[in-house]
């Protein structure tokens, strides 16, 4: 059942991204997830257009991050789970090299919202 539950999620988020789905933060405002970024230092370890500083090297480049159809290579990326992660990445990911990022259920939706407007 597992399986079949990943499989549908797969197609879904595969044909969603084809198709020109439109990602909505519930509760997200990406100017405010621009600041929450530059605040919350994540370009110390990601390359993020419009984020003054935004250069890292260590995880990877968020560029037309809204095109992605894995969060960590293997959940599907859909909003809901895209917070989780950005607030929480070990809890998905254990082998992740991102650590758990204190911050708001505000903060991690406004950054979900911003990583989603890059085009």
């Amino acid at each position: 059942m597992r399986a079949l539950s990943s499989v549908v999620a797969f197609a879904f988020v595969a044909c969603a991204h084809e198709g020109g789905y439109e990602p909505v933060v519930s509760g997200g405002d990406a100017k405010r997830g621009r600041q929450a970024i530059a605040e919350l230092e994540c370009g110390a370890c990601h390359q993020i257009p419009g984020v003054p500083g935004a250069w890292g090297r260590v995880g990877p480049p968020l560029a037309e991050y809204r095109h992605n159809v894995y969060i960590a290579g293997k959940h599907p990326n859909v909003p809901d789970v895209l917070v989780r992660f950005v607030r929480d990445a070990p809890s998905l990911a254990p082998d992740t090299a991102m650590p758990a990022i204190e911050m708001s259920d505000t903060q991690a939706r406004d950054v979900a919202a911003y990583l989603y407007s890059l085009e």
